[in-house]
């Protein structure tokens, strides 16, 4: 999966369709991400021992990854990721927009 934790995205699909956001989570083999503040939703939790909270409690859901974009670092323009082998031989991920590396 292209996108990553602690990367900042633009959502471009839903009803959060242009807020913006940081990754909490990477949920690579169901292809989900949680972002920070989007697809907020809220649970009715029954309270277990004295750990967690009982009520209405509201927690991001986790968001189909084609529905977000990553934001390029240098350009700050939503891009789509391509991936190039440096000369000492490490994989890294591109910007398809201005070409610099976002790793």
């Amino acid at each position: 999966m292209k996108i990553r934790k602690d990367d900042t995205v633009l959502v471009i699909a839903g009803k959060d369709k242009g807020k913006k956001g940081k990754v909490r989570q990477s949920l690579p083999k169901e292809s989900r991400v949680v972002v920070e503040g989007v697809n907020v939703v809220k649970r009715h939790m029954r309270p277990r021992g004295t750990a967690r909270q009982a009520g209405i409690i509201e927690r991001e859901a986790p968001l189909q990854v084609s529905n977000v974009m990553l934001l390029c670092t240098k350009c700050n323009r939503p891009t789509r990721i391509g991936f190039r082998f440096l000369e000492d031989g490490t994989k890294v991920r591109i910007c398809r927009r201005c070409g610099e590396v976002i790793d």
